[in-house]
């Protein structure tokens, strides 16, 4: 059995959004199998942007974000949920990011300069819901935002990471929505 920790990163507080289905989804076929889960649900969260060098290296770490940075480091496999924006994450998950992998949680240098990762042993998935094919976000944009995403996870030791991408949300049929949503039922069941 594995401690998840799903990342609902969806800008929208209070729900309403198939990110924040998706997300319940993957909870309960998680809890059906015997994981433990906890959500941190991002746009609940109150916390400054980080606007210096030196306030991403010395700064204050926010209560919120402590709290946060907790049930991260609990987790042994991370589940990152939010809509395709302008080609990547909306900027609260991104804010929210910056601030909770900050060096001395997610990464510290190390004697010969370079970063020791403290993540170390964390898996992850990331769950992209979009506008577009996903198809075409893949081959034709290159998914940069997901490979920028997923590389930088990699840097603080989480990995492997894996991904599901949802196109075409808008028009997507009842029925279409219904086989996403076992399937992320399916995949917190696995754990993975």
């Amino acid at each position: 059995m594995k401690r998840i920790c799903i990342i609902q990163g969806h800008p929208t507080p209070g729900g309403g959004h198939f990110c924040h289905t998706l997300a319940d989804a993957y909870a309960e076929g998680a809890a059906s199998a015997g994981h433990r889960v906890k959500i941190i649900a991002v746009a609940d969260i109150d916390f400054p942007l980080l606007r210096s060098k030196q306030d991403w290296d010395s700064g204050q770490t926010p209560p919120a974000i402590a709290s946060a940075q907790e049930t991260i480091g609990w987790a042994e496999h991370l589940v990152l949920i939010h809509p395709l924006w302008i080609g990547m994450m909306p900027a609260l998950l991104k804010g929210f990011l910056e601030q909770a992998f900050r060096p001395g949680f997610a990464m510290r240098m190390s004697a010969t300069g370079g970063w020791t990762k403290l993540l170390t042993g964390r898996s992850a998935r990331v769950v992209v819901t979009m506008g577009m094919p996903a198809l075409i976000y893949r081959w034709y944009f290159g998914a940069h935002g997901l490979k920028s995403l997923t590389q930088n996870l990699a840097l603080v030791g989480i990995k492997p990471s894996r991904h599901t991408l949802i196109g075409m949300i808008e028009g997507m049929t009842n029925e279409k929505r219904r086989k996403w949503l076992e399937h992320l039922r399916d995949l917190g069941r696995r754990g993975g």
